[in-house]
């Protein structure tokens, strides 16, 4: 059976992506892998997403989601996908137990944050250690927090970071930034934010939340703890393209190459969320998007004869 739409990825983009494609009675299959749920998952109360203005939890948030698609229709696979054929048509694409043939398909796997890798990093995620800062800032007025990185996004977010907290640290592990003199000159500038160089962290201290860090420099092999109640990781984010190698064009980071926001250079193939975003990164435009290619994936279907 060939499908009239397979949908990749099941956070906001994807998610919304089936809504609509479930309303027009195209019967989406949506292949939840690659972090299901997406970078929502990870993240506790969110209170920048429109319609919830006592906020909700991210995991809710998309719950709800996908239950509002499957009530018109779409269908769920608890699977990642492994190898894809845009070369031919119908598409091909095939899971570890599956094999899906679809006229036309949305890619919307995401991107997954980079961590620092340590062991008391992962039990923090969501109880004080972020991947967002515009996400859950809010979250930490009045508070002291840090911030690991070194580009434009680690000064920029603790620039952002410093409307709220008391304090931000900000922690690299080089004693130079690759971030523009202007951030530097902006975050150097501002009276709440101080800079830990040549240091990394080691160990996020706390029970229940975050209460502090531990912080090694790596030219004195010193050690120190720092007391702060968030984390920030601004390391970088990796899109989830792996498995489209060679399918369609990625940049250089790995991200997919649009025209027209959601579009690839193959006809039927459209893209939605933070598999192509690299600057927004936030559920609302990420909905936005997964609305646009399913709409796209209805005129591509009429258009062809397909509905």
């Amino acid at each position: 059976m060939v499908e009239k739409v397979v949908i990749l990825g099941s956070g906001p983009a994807g998610l919304t992506a089936a809504l609509y494609a479930a309303r027009d009675d195209l019967k989406p299959i949506i292949i939840g892998g690659f972090n299901a749920g997406g970078q929502l998952m990870l993240t506790t109360e969110v209170e920048n997403y429109p319609g919830f203005p006592s906020g909700i939890y991210g995991a809710e948030l998309i719950d709800s989601m996908r239950k509002q698609a499957e009530k018109f229709g779409a269908v769920f696979v608890n699977d990642d996908v492994k190898e894809v054929d845009f070369n031919s048509r119908p598409f091909k694409l095939k899971t570890a137990a599956a094999k899906f043939e679809a006229h036309s398909v949305v890619v919307a796997t995401g991107a997954s944050a980079r961590w620092l890798g340590i062991e008391s990093e992962k039990k923090f995620i969501g109880k004080g250690v972020s991947s967002c800062a515009t996400c859950d800032g809010a979250f930490f007025k009045n508070k002291e927090v840090a911030i690991v990185g070194g580009g434009d996004t680690a000064l920029e977010d603790a620039i952002f970071l410093a409307k709220f907290a008391t304090k931000v640290h900000i922690i690299h592990r080089r004693d130079e930034f690759k971030a523009s003199r202007l951030a530097q000159d902006r975050a150097r500038a501002n009276p709440k934010i101080d800079f830990i160089l040549n240091s990394e962290v080691t160990e996020i201290l706390g029970s229940g939340s975050v209460t502090g860090l531990r912080v090694a420099n790596n030219k004195t092999n010193e050690t120190s703890d720092i007391r702060v109640d968030g984390l920030f990781v601004a390391i970088g984010y990796k899109p989830n393209t792996g498995f489209l190698k060679g399918a369609l064009d990625l940049d250089e980071q790995g991200y997919i190459v649009v025209s027209d926001e959601v579009k690839t250079k193959i006809d039927g193939i459209f893209v939605a969320g933070d598999v192509a975003d690299k600057i927004y990164k936030q559920a609302v435009v990420a909905a936005g998007a997964g609305a646009k290619a399913a709409l796209e994936v209805r005129f591509y279907l009429q258009r062809n004869d397909l509905m």
